[in-house]
This record gives structure tokens, C-alpha cells and sequence, in this order.
């Protein structure tokens, strides 16, 4: 059987595919990832397969005449950026380049941001296996997510009035998204023969779509009874080299950690890590205060500073520096709590820019992850955001 993974975005996004890829390969499968030009050669060092559907992010914000950090906050604080500045000005090119290399494709596996994935997998009359990273992805009337957005919905429902509730708002929502993006996404159908479809784009099944793998542990977030039907969480494909590689801890990492208690770990995940704010300032007064250790991740290439009590590096993988940290505090991503629940210690979560479901909001302190920090508390001085359109 030959694998075609296809996928878009940060490094969150990447390492699912690559943990998946390497245990299709290690069972005897051909695998090919299509990703965005900046992570190839990742991929490549892990030993797996990969070709370019897509410009990579410094390509991107060149494009758009903006840098990583306005990009991260636009992405962050607007969430009609995305798809409106990213995926859907770079669909009709990355349909033809995942196209082409589909022609000996038995099945096609995509994230719900690779709308590519759909389009090629109808055409080609092939079986697409959906993944969805994050609980809040599957916009449940059951277990919706906690953000500004879903103010209105009702939390972890207890009954039927609050579940028909939540289901109507999101009928209203996929008919505006429907409305707003469809077009964009049909005349791209059109061009490789397909007829419209009336599925709303990200949020519903797709016509080629046989199964839905949601790769987070069930612990967190069971599949709820308005999932598509094939729904089945499948618990966190994990890996985080750097290069693609298994490689030791940095030395210097590793004297810090040798030399005193366990720190403090201070990350933002590959993305948010591009726009801060005063996390990083805010974290070293705190850890100061405490008369702690810290290390902090703060993404700049090549970074290694020790400051006696603070150690700054760029990356880290995280499943060889969680185990020996006395609390883990982060941005929420969905990749970043797995690593810590599989580190199995006690873990502070701070989450300033994600959105999660009702179901985590109630699970996460009882697994030692959470609780959640407040926003205001811990950047004071981030940007205004502006107000959301959807």
C-alpha cells in the first residue's frame, strides 16, 4: 500500500504525520508526505518521503509584505486570516502539485486544513482518511470549544435543550462559512471535473472521507455523538526531533539540568513562539520570585544561553526535557500536552492564546495539567486584540 499524508501549517501539524508515517513504513508501507516547502528536509531526515505542495511560511510572509511575528498575530487574534490569506490563495496550485503525485496513491490521509487532500481524493476515486489534531477541531454540540467565539454556546450540556442549542449555532455557523468560502473552494472542484459539494469547508465529511482518526488521547476528549460516523480517537502520534533525527540533549542543557533541581519550562510551541508578547519576561520574574530554575524555549535558532538560573535554548524535543522539569508552562497546544502527560509529573498549563473544549477544561487538572492560567495576569502588555468576524 502506498500512503500519501498531506499536510499544512506549524510544526504541530508536521510531527502527527511524521510518528504516523514512520509506523506505516515500519510495517512495510510505501510513504509519502506532502507538506510546505520548509519542511522537507525535515522530513526527509527522518528517512521518509516528501515533496512540496505549498510555499513554506517565510515564503508566505513575504508575500503578504509582513514578518513571522505579525503573521503568528494575525493568525492568533483574526480567525479569518488563515484562511483567508493562506490556504485558499495557495488551493488551486496545491491541488495541482498533490495531483500529481497521486497517480500511484492507494489512500490519501489529510488534516482538515489540506482541503488539497479532499478535492484530489474525489478525483482520483480514492479513500481519504481525515486527522484531526485538536478536540475543538471537531465542533461538537456535545463538547464544544471554550473561546470568545462559542460565548454564546452551552458547556458540557446536560441535556437536550442545551445540546439542540449548540447544535443550531453551529448550523448557523457552517452556513456562513459555507457562504463566505464555498465558492472559493468549488471553482477549484470545477477545474479538476468535480461537481459543488455542499459540505462546509474544514468543518464536514467530504464525499471521499471513509474514517476520521482523532489523534489525541480519549482521556482528554472522547468522540461525541454528533462526530462524523468512522470517528475514532486513536491517542497522540508523537515526535519531536529538531532536525528529523534522534540527537542527545545539548550539552549545555544538560550541565544546567545537572547542576540543580528541576526547572521550571517555560514554551510556546513552534508557533505562537513567533509572537510573545512579555511571556518570556513575565516567566523569568515569576521563576525568580519563586526562587526557582527555569528553561525557557523560545525558538530563535541556535539559541544557547545560560544565565546561571535561566537557561534559554531555541528547541528542545520535548519528550527528553519534560521528564526531568518540575512544571512544564505552555500555550495549550494539543502536541505539547501529550508530551507532558507521557512525561507522567505534575504540570502547570498556561494557555494565552488557544481555544479548547469543554471536556479538557474538566479533565486537564485532574492529570496534573492544568490550571489554566489567566490571560491578563500573564502579559500584561500583549497587543489589543481585535475583534473576531466570524
Amino acid at each position: 500500500m502506498k500512503a500519501l499524508l498531506v499536510t499544512i501549517g506549524s510544526l504541530g501539524d508536521l510531527h502527527p504525520f511524521i510518528a504516523i508515517g514512520l509506523a506505516l513504513q515500519a510495517q512495510g508501507h510505501d510513504v509519502l508526505l506532502a507538506v510546505p516547502a520548509d519542511h522537507v528536509d525535515k522530513v526527509h531526515g527522518t528517512g521518509l518521503a516528501a515533496e512540496a505542495i505549498l510555499p513554506g511560511f517565510a515564503t508566505i510572509c513575504a508575500r503578504l509584505g509582513i514578518d513571522a511575528a505579525e503573521a503568528a498575530h494575525r493568525v492568533l487574534t483574526q480567525r479569518s486570516f488563515m484562511i483567508e490569506s493562506v490556504i485558499l490563495p495557495a488551493l488551486a496550485d496545491s491541488t495541482i502539485a498533490l495531483d500529481a503525485l497521486a497517480g500511484d496513491a492507494d489512500v490519501i490521509v489529510g488534516s482538515m486544513y489540506a482541503l488539497a487532500a479532499g478535492i484530489v481524493a474525489e478525483k482520483r476515486g480514492l479513500p481519504l482518511v481525515a486527522l484531526n489534531l485538536q478536540p475543538m477541531a471537531m465542533l461538537s454540540g456535545c463538547d464544544p470549544p471554550v473561546a470568545p467565539e462559542s460565548a454564546m454556546m452551552a458547556h458540557a450540556p446536560a441535556g437536550p435543550i442545551g445540546r439542540r442549542w449548540n447544535a443550531g449555532l453551529l448550523t448557523m455557523l457552517r452556513l456562513a462559512v459555507r457562504a463566505r468560502y464555498g465558492g472559493a473552494v468549488a471553482r477549484v472542484r470545477t477545474a479538476h471535473g468535480l461537481r459543488p459539494h455542499r459540505a462546509t469547508p474544514m468543518f464536514d465529511p467530504l464525499p471521499a472521507q471513509v474514517a476520521t482518526l482523532c489523534c489525541y488521547s480519549p482521556l482528554l476528549a472522547t468522540v461525541q455523538p454528533d462526530a462524523p460516523p468512522g470517528t475514532e480517537a486513536i491517542g497522540f502520534p508523537l515526535f519531536d526531533s529538531e532536525h528529523g533525527f534522534s540527537a542527545p540533549l545539548d550539552p549545555a542543557l544538560t550541565a544546567f539540568l545537572d547542576r540543580g533541581p528541576p526547572p521550571i519550562v517555560f514554551t510556546l510551541g513552534s508557533f505562537v513562539v513567533h509572537a510573545p508578547g512579555d511571556f518570556y519576561d513575565e516567566a523569568i520574574a515569576a521563576t525568580r520570585k519563586l526562587g526557582r530554575r527555569a528553561v525557557l524555549l523560545t525558538g530563535e535558532s541556535g539559541l544557547r544561553d545560560d544565565a546561571g538560573d535561566v537557561m534559554r535554548m531555541g528547541y528542545v524535543p520535548h519528550s527528553r526535557l519534560f521528564g526531568r522539569a518540575a512544571a512544564v508552562v505552555h500555550h495549550g497546544g494539543i502536541g505539547t500536552i501529550g508530551q507532558a502527560m507521557r512525561a507522567q509529573a505534575c504540570r502547570s498549563w498556561s494557555s494565552p492564546s488557544s481555544a479548547i473544549s469543554s471536556t479538557m477544561v474538566r479533565e486537564l487538572p485532574g492529570w496534573g495539567l492544568g490550571p489554566r492560567s489567566v490571560r491578563q495576569r500573564f502579559a500584561k502588555r500583549r497587543r489589543k486584540r481585535p475583534s473576531h468576524r466570524w
